[in-house]
């Protein structure tokens, strides 16, 4: 039968009872198992954003915090954007400011990928998370990590 139709007889499932075949194309039945293995072996790293305003209450900033540690934690990129609102721009200071208690804060999850700098009305930087180390020890049964 798979002859008369130029295809092939396609064991699916060997260790099934009875075994399980398909009547397929064996070529386009290799790429197609190919390119699905390719597409789990890539890891995407998402850049995630977090908005501030210069004059936020500190348990919104806590909250904020929190959450751009889970995005570094999950090993995404965050753009941390500090958004100055009408006359708010008059006091870059206050930003500045800010942006120093959050690079503090974050210092032991991330590292920055650049400094901030303003973009119009918005002070932005990238925080990158930190790789973890994996050293094996002298006899090489163990493994220690290492920041």
């Amino acid at each position: 039968m798979a002859q008369e139709s130029s295809t092939d007889l396609v064991e699916i499932s060997p260790d099934a009872v009875p075994p399980v075949c398909k009547i397929m194309d064996y070529g386009k039945f290799m790429y197609t198992q190919k390119k699905q293995t390719a597409q789990k072996k890539t890891k995407t790293q998402a850049l995630k954003e977090i908005k501030f305003r210069p004059n936020i209450g500190e348990n919104d900033f806590n909250v904020k915090l929190n959450r751009l540690k889970e995005f570094l934690s999950d090993g995404h990129k965050v753009k941390i954007r500090l958004w100055f609102k009408g006359r708010e721009i008059v006091h870059r200071r206050l930003g500045e400011e800010l942006i120093a208690k959050i690079i503090e804060k974050v210092s032991e999850f991330g590292e920055l990928d650049n400094e901030p700098k303003f973009e119009g009305r918005n002070l932005t930087l990238v925080v990158l998370p930190k790789k973890i180390k994996v050293v094996k020890k002298l006899n090489g049964n163990s493994k220690d990590k290492v920041q």
